[in-house]
């Protein structure tokens, strides 16, 4: 074309011109572009990425990888439900902003849930203290239940504190009751009776005030109460729930603790699926429709670090659920899918805490994806200590600006007619319904659980994430990999859980004293009864006990002497991905604290600093995500002045750092000069070195080799142990 050619854009078919100049390669022709510029490095082994639930990510999604999918032609609010349960999605109304409250005292958590409010919070979520979850009065628990991780309630005048004040016809309510949610049920109901205006509140409350009794057998080993009473009280809580309060949940199913233990998110779905079917199953068999209960269950998931897989899963976890409900004869409505997504725990640092803020925006990111219905967001000192109102904050703020903000309310489904997404939705669906087929073959999750076959998938899952942070290969920042070793800890508070424990233990005594002055007083055995009875009588004859004084724990005392059998499991391992790392982190920290400085590692560079500064920087981050003290230097000309070096700075460890090239040079006479003056010292050489090398460096006196797939926590920890007893 010549210099003053010209080309008419305004030609150009929008719909049908752009790039028809250009060859549009195949999928083949791109492989051999891709393998060509891999020089030789192995096409499947480099391009290809093996996950935690099995499935294979490809380096590159095309048309043809979604041909066919059975989901892909679907629409919002109709089946599977894939894209959404609701044929608007969230453009008429955002999913539920569900930050979790946990402090202990309830006029607290009212003057918080207030004051939250008042800043974007939309859904008011309750997480329970261990006594309450356990249908203890604080008097009757153990002196570390009280308050510890959520809000102790035990008499009426707590659960009116909680709401005073609270518009339940503008703000959800949540709250994940335990193994039973009857009590508490119960006291919600007096609680909310306005009787200046003749209304009880909870009859329009758009809540979950849910039980998951497996959820709790799985985590505890136990039950506070049998199974065959956990079962009858969700068949009367939802039955009363059926005509007295049309949109409550009475059964919220908890994904989150599996995903804790380690579990993948395949596990976590079909774990979670089998419970609700064991629920409906059990329902159903004593008398409700399936049409009526399977609306009332809630499913709680974890949102974790990797962002499509975590997308991939709300959407085929949807899919999953319409086909199960399906099976049991459930209508089109019965079939939809009730989610509320948290933040994963199981994530989070205490170490550089402020990175957690970056976790959560991601992992907040997949769930408006994904398409939850609430959302509880992490505030960045979840891990430490009980949120303040700064890290809530910015905790809620990242939803609302979600969707304020990004509009991430629009359009529906912003995932879908991604080749990727529906791909892995498609293959995470019936990875899922794999697992879940199994648990259901083998007796369902009841079984399962007493068996310890889900405690032993998680464990599996958890112990194969381990190796991967322990090595690295998996990156967890500012914890084993780029530690910050002079950032400004969080502390977290000394509690006086005596003191905690004596406060709620006299807040009770002395609320239900005043009670039982005005009640006609209450027969708890006619709750007993109430089971024998019409669907929901034992739910009304508890609100009657509450209602003239009896205190959560003397409803739960009812429940917890009827008969069945308690079975017990195996626990789950709950932990965070962090912690092994944070030990260690944490024995450094507290040497530093009473010594005043940290065990010291010596670099021993070798050769001008381009020679040496690859390596000497792997080192440097290597050792200090374990909390050492590396001592740098510009380099040294020859091994004798690094040997001098690293015998004169007192430190026990030296790192020899240089290229292979040049290894041959100085390390065998640099560690024998090393190991003669001090045999206690460790000499480490930086780099993986072919086995005749590594024979002769051995012979020297090198004791180690770190590099990339060296196992950094095990020899961190082996460190620790030689140097720090």
């Amino acid at each position: 074309m010549g210099e003053n050619a010209t080309v008419d854009i305004t030609r150009i078919d929008a719909d049908h011109g752009f790039f028809d100049e250009f060859e549009k390669p195949s999928k083949e022709k791109w492989k051999e572009e891709a393998t060509t510029a891999l020089k030789g490095a192995p096409f499947d082994k480099v391009m290809f990425t093996k996950t935690y639930e099995g499935l294979t990510i490809e380096p590159i999604y095309c048309a043809e990888d979604i041909e066919g999918l059975p989901h892909l032609k679907s629409k919002p609010g109709f089946r599977p439900f894939v894209r959404s349960t609701r044929p608007n999605g969230f453009i008429k109304a955002p999913w539920r902003i569900s930050q979790e409250l946990t402090l202990a005292f309830p006029k607290e958590f009212n003057a918080e849930a207030r004051f939250d409010i008042a800043r974007g919070q939309t859904a008011l979520n309750i997480v329970l203290d261990r006594a309450t979850r356990n249908g203890l009065d604080p008097a009757d628990a153990p002196e570390g239940d009280v308050g510890q991780g959520g809000v102790s309630l035990a008499a009426l005048a707590d659960v009116s504190e909680l709401f005073r004040e609270i518009d339940l016809d503008k703000v959800a309510v949540q709250c994940h009751a335990g193994a039973t949610a009857l009590p508490l049920l119960a006291m919600l109901d007096v609680a909310l009776q306005d009787n200046e205006k003749g209304i009880n509140h909870i009859h329009g409350i758009d809540a979950c005030v849910g039980a998951d009794p497996l959820a709790v057998l799985a985590t505890d080993g136990q039950l506070p109460v049998s199974l065959k009473t956990a079962y009858d009280c969700l068949y009367q809580t939802t039955a009363w729930a059926l005509k007295k309060s049309p949109k409550l949940q009475t059964i919220f199913v908890q994904g989150h603790p599996y995903h804790d233990a380690g579990a993948s998110s395949t596990e976590e779905v079909a774990f979670a699926l089998a419970t609700a079917t064991e629920y409906l199953r059990e329902l159903v068999g004593r008398g409700l429709a399936v049409e009526h209960v399977a609306p009332r269950i809630r499913f709680g998931f974890s949102l974790g670090a990797t962002f499509f897989m975590e997308i991939a899963k709300l959407r085929a976890a949807r899919i999953l659920w319409a086909q199960i409900v399906a099976a049991f004869g459930g209508s089109s409505d019965a079939q939809k899918m009730t989610i509320h997504g948290r933040t994963s725990a199981f994530t989070k640092t205490v170490f550089d805490p402020y990175v957690n803020m970056l976790r959560v925006t991601s992992e907040g990111f997949s769930g408006a994806v994904g398409g939850v219905d609430s959302m509880h967001l992490s505030p960045f000192d979840e891990p430490i200590r009980t949120p303040d109102r700064f890290s809530r904050r910015i905790a809620r703020n990242v939803q609302v600006m979600l969707q304020e903000e990004s509009r991430f309310t629009m359009p529906i489904d912003m995932g879908g007619g991604s080749y990727t997404i529906e791909k892995l939705t498609h293959e995470f669906a019936a990875a899922a319904w794999r697992i879940f087929q199994d648990i259901e073959k083998n007796g369902g999750m009841a079984a399962a659980i007493i068996a310890g076959k889900p405690q032993a998938m998680a464990a599996a899952t958890a112990a194969k994430r381990a190796k991967a942070v322990e090595t690295r290969a998996d990156v967890i920042l500012g914890t084993n990999m780029y530690a910050n070793l002079v950032e400004k800890k969080i502390e977290a508070p000394v509690i006086d859980r005596a003191a905690m424990k004596k406060a709620r233990a006299d807040e009770v005594a002395k609320s239900l004293h005043a009670h039982r002055l005005y009640s006609l007083g209450f027969d708890l055995t006619r709750i007993e009864e109430g089971f024998a009875g019409q669907p929901g009588d034992a739910v009304e004859l508890a609100i009657d006990a509450v209602a003239n004084g009896a205190s959560l724990g003397e409803v739960f005392e009812v429940l917890a002497t009827r008969d069945g059998y308690r079975p017990t499991a195996p626990q789950l391992k709950i932990a965070r991905l962090a912690e092994s790392f944070e030990r260690l982190r944490q024995q450094v920290e507290a040497k530093f604290a009473s010594a005043g400085k940290r065990v010291q590692i010596f670099l021993a560079n070798m050769g001008p600093i381009p020679q040496h500064k690859p390596r000497a920087d792997f080192s440097r981050g290597f050792f200090e995500v374990a909390g050492f003290d590396v001592v740098g230097n510009d380099g040294f000309e020859t091994a004798d002045a690094a040997a001098d070096a690293a015998l004169a700075s007192g430190a026990p460890v030296v790192v020899i750092c240089s290229t292979d090239a040049t290894y041959p040079d100085y390390v065998p006479a640099l560690a024998a000069r090393i190991k003669a003056a001090k045999p206690e010292m460790t000499v480490i050489v930086a780099g993986k070195q072919p086995p005749d090398v590594t024979e002769a460096f051995n012979a020297a006196g090198v004791d180690d080799y770190i590099h990339v797939r060296a196992n950094c926590f095990e020899l961190n920890k082996k460190l620790h142990e030689k140097y720090m007893g």
